[in-house]
């Protein structure tokens, strides 16, 4: 299965980028940006089909659009992440000796936690 959602136009396979909703009491379309999740009665839309969309004969068309290209997660929020992780992987007894605590009060079996995410370089750097 794809995780990328893909525009509802038959025959037509490109990513969905806009959501199309009909407001029928008000006799409306809403096109904005991809909603968080598919719903039944919304249909997603790709670039092309997001541009070319009109709405039936007397109907209003609303366009949405917040402006500013999808956001990506920095390097610094990756960073805060992988710190956070090795935060939560470092056995008891490094924790509390990293705070300044005496080590008291680990885990008595001498189990430790390791951690399982690693940075990795993207091959265009």
């Amino acid at each position: 299965m794809s995780l990328v959602r893909r525009c509802s136009r038959t025959a037509c396979g490109r990513p969905a980028v806009a959501t199309l909703t009909y407001v029928y009491a008000d006799s409306t379309a809403v096109l904005g940006p991809l909603a968080t999740y598919a719903e039944p009665h919304c249909y997603d839309l790709c670039a092309e089909h997001s541009e070319r969309m009109t709405a039936p004969r007397g109907w209003d068309v609303v366009r949405l659009t917040d402006g500013s290209p999808p956001s990506r997660p920095t390097g610094d929020d990756l960073e805060a992440l992988a710190n956070a992780v090795r935060e939560a992987a470092r056995p008891p007894e490094r924790t509390a000796e990293a705070r300044g605590g005496t080590g008291q009060g680990g885990p008595t079996t001498g189990e430790t936690r390791r951690g399982h995410l690693r940075v990795l370089r993207s091959p265009d750097s």
